[in-house]
């Protein structure tokens, strides 16, 4: 029997009972995307991330999701946590630089990244991770529902709800510009068209409930934005007058609409680019 022949009974084989795809050695790396089509992970070599310290502004949820945090690493109880709020404020750099953090120190912990349109598959994902030693932060970016998705009943599922729960050796992190995570006026609109206005609300808004951790994130002041400019300069050894920083800092804000952390970071690199410093 030829080679050729005993290759292609194998590759055969392979389609009828495909190697198992989900698999995955976490020693291999400490962040990781989740996929689908088919199930897999994808090791994250390298996080973007800041320091810790240069994100201000946001110092109470800085704390709470710190502590929070270093408490699940530990093995103690913690809440899953939805960090919600303005644009641009450091939501999910808050969950990056504090992973980062815990990292550092004696303590090992996992980051898996799952995208909103995959959570389908999430109880998969988790059934998988329950079997491991180590303990996981699952992370959902920009996270939020229209009015025909019925993604937020599979979260529901798994984060409180259903037989077993969430299993103790993971917690869920997720950001989102939307409190309920959905917009209000399809929450307003499923009360109005309801036979019971008042319990087409209450499922809407129960998966916001199912995290113990809300933190919102709001706009930062002058003062504040002005800072983090000054603490990127600072981190980085750029130097500039400090009134003309300040009079284009405010011009740059203008231009854009609104300050932010985001605004001051991207201010920061327009200005490290023209000095011509690599960061």
């Amino acid at each position: 029997m030829s080679d050729e022949f005993l290759g292609r009974i194998a590759d055969a084989l392979e389609r009828i009972s495909p190697p198992d795809t989900l698999a995955m050695d976490f020693t291999k790396g400490s962040a990781f995307s989740w996929n689908v089509k088919p199930n897999k992970f994808k090791v994250v070599d390298d996080i973007n991330s800041v320091d810790l310290d240069l994100l201000l502004g946001i110092d109470r949820a800085r704390e709470i999701l710190l502590q929070n945090t270093y408490q699940f690493a530990r093995g103690f109880p913690a809440n899953n946590a939805l960090l919600w709020g303005a644009r641009g404020m450091g939501k999910s750099s808050l969950v990056k630089s504090i992973f980062n953090k815990i990292q550092s120190s004696e303590l090992s912990i996992k980051l898996v990244e799952i995208h909103r349109e995959d959570l389908s598959s999430i109880g998969q994902l988790l059934a998988y991770l329950k079997d491991h030693s180590e303990r996981f932060i699952l992370f959902c970016d920009d996270l939020s529902f229209s009015i025909d998705d019925e993604h937020y009943k599979s979260l529901k599922t798994v984060l409180d709800g259903g037989i077993e729960g969430r299993p103790k050796n993971t917690i869920f992190y997720a950001t989102s510009n939307r409190r309920h995570l959905m917009p209000r006026d399809m929450i307003e609109n499923e009360a109005g068209s309801a036979i019971n206005p008042s319990e087409a609300v209450e499922e809407k808004v129960s998966l916001s409930d199912r995290f113990g951790l809300w933190l919102g994130f709001h706009p930062c002041s002058q003062e504040e934005f002005l800072q983090m400019i000054e603490g990127y300069c600072k981190k980085y050894g750029l130097t500039i007058n400090k009134d003309l920083m300040i009079a284009e800092a405010i011009e740059w804000q203008q231009t854009r609409g609104g300050r932010s952390g985001r605004v001051a970071w991207q201010y920061f690199l327009d200005l490290a680019g023209r000095q011509e410093i690599n960061i």
